[in-house]
């Protein structure tokens, strides 16, 4: 008459759940994301990113010396520059902001893994992910000529001291023209993490407040996925396996943990899930208004992407999942 078997036996513990625990999140599954401005002494915080801000390059150094001491092994580096063009010059010039901020950030913290962004939107006047047809208003970006300004994006990032590259334009064999760039400049063994299955989602929304990047006109999604497509993420990870990827992103990340699954179970290079902006500030906002216990919420979320397949977790959570871990 009795259950002949009792999982509870093995909840009736915190110690004895702490040991049978499958999936276990640690600091070192974490990448802090960091928005560089220029300036000195600067820290605007994104009004739909609370406890997020636009940091100067002094204290983004700051930032990154508190990161480090909190166990977290890296930051990934966005730029907002003082001036946008159509050739995006901010983006590759050698006195970018993020150039700036990654030499800055190594030379303080020089076991820190810096990885830089390596997009154009936020240098571009129009607001797009590289060239436009001149009259365009609809953000068709022009693939092949933006190859050429990731490229060279690409290689300045590492002559400034990035350890990680991370393209995220989507645009078509980025990976292949970025790996070439980085090998002829003599930086074969720098990684390219790439955002292999990054879709066109209403989930960025704050990050354009924070990078201010939003497109003039037009939208992404002739160049990012479409958020229905599921075969065609395993695609995108194949051709970029293929040219040169060492480790994987997909983005976003909570409403795309089975693609998460998917890609992990296609490939054997490392996966990294982006806990995107609006993700973030959802958490939060509930958390503000106290409709939500926002340390639990957001461990039970980490720990769910991992749980998916990721071995890497961007998140602007990252300090306070490092404060709680303990």
């Amino acid at each position: 008459m009795f259950p002949q078997h009792r999982p509870r036996r093995l909840r009736t513990h915190p110690q004895l759940r702490r040991m049978v625990r499958e999936t276990v999140l640690t600091t070192s599954d974490l990448i802090y994301p960091l928005f560089a401005v220029p300036g000195e002494g600067i820290a605007n915080e994104v009004k739909s990113m609370p406890g997020v801000f636009q940091l100067s390059v002094d204290k983004i150094v700051e930032e990154a010396k508190e990161v480090y001491d909190l166990g977290i092994p890296a930051i990934i580096l966005f730029g907002i520059p003082t001036d946008k063009d159509v050739d995006a010059t901010g983006a590759w010039h050698d006195c970018g902001i993020v150039q700036k901020a990654a030499t800055a950030v190594k030379q303080a913290v020089p076991d820190l893994i810096v990885i830089a962004d390596t997009c154009l939107c936020e240098y571009t006047s129009h607001g797009h992910c590289g060239y436009l047809q001149v009259g365009d208003l609809t953000g068709r970006v022009l693939n092949d000529p933006t190859l050429e300004l990731l490229k060279k994006t690409a290689v300045s990032q590492a002559q400034a001291g990035a350890d990680i590259i991370a393209p995220s334009g989507m645009m078509d064999g980025f990976v292949q023209a970025i790996r070439s760039g980085l090998d002829e400049a003599g930086f074969q063994d720098t990684p390219i993490l790439s955002y292999a299955a990054k879709y066109a989602s209403a989930y960025y929304g704050p990050f354009r407040d924070a990078a201010e990047s939003a497109p003039q006109f037009g939208d992404r999604r002739t160049y990012q996925m479409d958020p229905a497509n599921a075969r065609e993420a395993i695609k995108e990870i194949e051709l970029d396996i293929a040219e040169g990827a060492d480790m994987l992103m997909v983005k976003p990340a909570l409403a795309y943990m089975d693609i998460i699954w998917r890609v992990k179970e296609a490939c054997n290079l490392p996966v990294a899930a982006y806990n995107v902006s609006g993700e973030y500030s959802m958490v939060k906002a509930a958390a503000l208004n106290g409709w939500v216990d926002e340390e639990r919420v957001v461990m039970e979320t980490l720990t769910s992407f991992k749980r998916a397949g990721a071995d890497l977790i961007l998140t602007y959570h990252a300090k306070d999942a490092a404060w709680w871990l303990g």
